[in-house]
């Protein structure tokens, strides 16, 4: 292992990828300081921008995104009360009223400091977790990651939202959109209606950036949310704002939000947007002094920015071990990685592990770099705050135009962004998560792909599904999560 990690910091620590890397976070943190635009819009629109890059690279500019768009939601979310991202929702409970006290400093030292030291615990698990997973997902076949694709669906449709039945809608307009065109192994076409341009289906980085960039861009555009520069809370930092014994107060709070950030970054479809907000909960459960949480206290901020960095490399773990992408934004880190030809999972370890370590080294860099731009940068970024909307969307939207265009120089793909965007609008509206669509996007596929390899070996058996004991249990878990949902949400409605 420390083999490869010299591998992949001998590629990071080069001009061109550090440069990638701080152009990244600083972007990221910017995308998640502005309300209404997120890590997962920043990561959607410089896809395209990778497409010529080598696949370390690329990765690079894309982790730094990620980073950067989670941890610079707490800008925000302090000094306006407004989460910059959905991650940072948790951040506004007491982060703002420590910013109403005076405290604006420390609150954002604090969110600065712990967003660093969760990134940190969720690596640490990535690196040991995910290398020993994907030696035994090589022992995998066909029926096991058919079943494996099924859960995570369910899983994500019974999680992201609080209507199962939405969920589950949503998972299968996703799975009914990666239909359209050729079908895998016998090359059939579907769905086409005689249009050429669908032969080859929909291309996964339209469909990305169509539900995640213009679908926010369309929301936000209808907002009639304006930062006014007497609403931002003023703010002194020294040092990061907290005392060494402060720090040893937070031990166990750090520890048990590091937990759960990183244990729900795994699951499937859930991430720091769900993460920050349990991470509050458990916190204020376990305090001393439960009845000061919503009053501006530390405890409250170090919960939230823990847990949803933590996410990050949790999330990470079913990606590159499984291929199984945990949120929305590892689901275009796996667009990412397959728009360079590479399929993320337990293969990538032995076939591309310099690539994988290269991540992994990227991850270290891009977090180090995240605490230094935020901290020293805090008041370049606040007032990007201030940039009205009608002059920032209009430049975002041209760039997603753009970006999807130039991956295969088909004005179809730019139509296809426009086409998604308004789905993603429709869905929103009526209240159907967009998490689902996506990822039902793109485990459609590989539960077809695996569902039909695995009858062509049983010939036309399904029964082998059923009792090989990795299959098998997945299936039943998968059926069991959607019937405790469904229960669930009923005694929910009766009450």
């Amino acid at each position: 292992m420390l083999e490869m990690f010299y591998v992949g910091f001998s590629q990071i620590l080069a001009l061109k990828p550090l440069i990638l890397i701080f152009l990244g976070v600083g972007v990221g943190i910017i995308f998640g300081a502005i309300p209404g635009l997120t890590a997962t819009m920043a990561v959607a629109l410089f896809l395209p921008v990778t497409f010529g890059m080598h696949p370390v690279q690329g990765m690079a500019l894309l982790i730094g995104l990620y980073i950067g768009g989670v941890s610079g939601g707490l800008i925000s979310a302090i000094l306006i009360k407004i989460p910059g991202t959905p991650s940072s929702i948790a951040t506004t409970f007491d982060g703002y009223p420590m910013a109403q006290k005076g405290e604006a400093g420390k609150a954002l030292g604090a969110g600065i400091f712990y967003s660093f030291l969760g990134g940190w615990f969720s690596f640490l698990v990535l690196f040991f977790i995910a290398p020993p997973l994907a030696d035994i997902a090589l022992k995998f076949g066909p029926p096991e990651y058919f079943s494996i694709a099924i859960f995570s669906l369910t899983l994500i449709a019974s999680l992201s939202t609080g209507s199962t039945i939405k969920g589950l809608m949503s998972g299968i307009v996703g799975i009914l959109l990666s239909c359209v065109g050729t079908a895998p192994i016998d090359a059939f076409p579907r769905f086409t209606f005689g249009f050429r341009e669908l032969d080859g289906g929909f291309n996964l980085l339209p469909a990305l950036v169509g539900l995640f960039a213009i679908t926010e861009i369309l929301k936000t555009a209808e907002s009639d949310v304006e930062i006014k520069l007497e609403n931002i809370a003023n703010y002194k930092i020294k040092g990061f704002g907290f005392s060494a014994k402060e720090f040893m107060e937070q031990m166990g709070n750090f520890i048990r939000s590091s937990l759960i950030g990183t244990g729900i970054g795994i699951l499937p479809g859930i991430g720091g947007g769900t993460s920050n907000i349990l991470s509050y909960i458990a916190a204020k459960k376990m305090s001393k002094h439960p009845e000061k949480f919503g009053t501006g206290i530390l405890d409250g901020v170090v919960a939230s920015e823990t847990a949803n960095n933590a996410s990050i490399g949790g999330a990470l773990v079913p990606l590159l071990a499984m291929g199984i992408p945990g949120d929305t934004v590892t689901a275009m880190l796996l667009g990412g990685l397959m728009i360079h030809g590479l399929s993320p999972g337990p293969l990538l370890f032995t076939t591309s592990g310099d690539i994988v370590y290269g991540i992994f080294a990227a991850l270290i860099v891009a977090n180090f770099v995240m605490v230094l731009m935020e901290y020293f940068g805090i008041r370049f970024f606040v007032r990007l705050l201030k940039i009205p909307k009608h002059i920032m969307l209009p430049i975002i939207i041209v760039f997603c135009v753009v970006g999807a265009y130039g991956l295969n120089n088909r004005v179809f793909d730019a139509w296809s962004v426009m086409l998604f965007g308004v789905i993603g609008y429709v869905f929103e509206k009526w209240g159907f998560p967009l998490s689902p669509v996506i990822l039902g996007f793109i485990l459609g596929p590989i539960a077809e792909t695996n569902l039909r390899r695995g009858l062509m070996m049983t010939q036309g058996n399904f029964l082998p599904f059923l009792t090989k004991p990795v299959s098998g249990i997945f299936l039943i878990i998968a059926v069991a999560s959607v019937v405790y949902s469904v229960i669930k949400e009923r005694k929910q409605r009766t009450q």
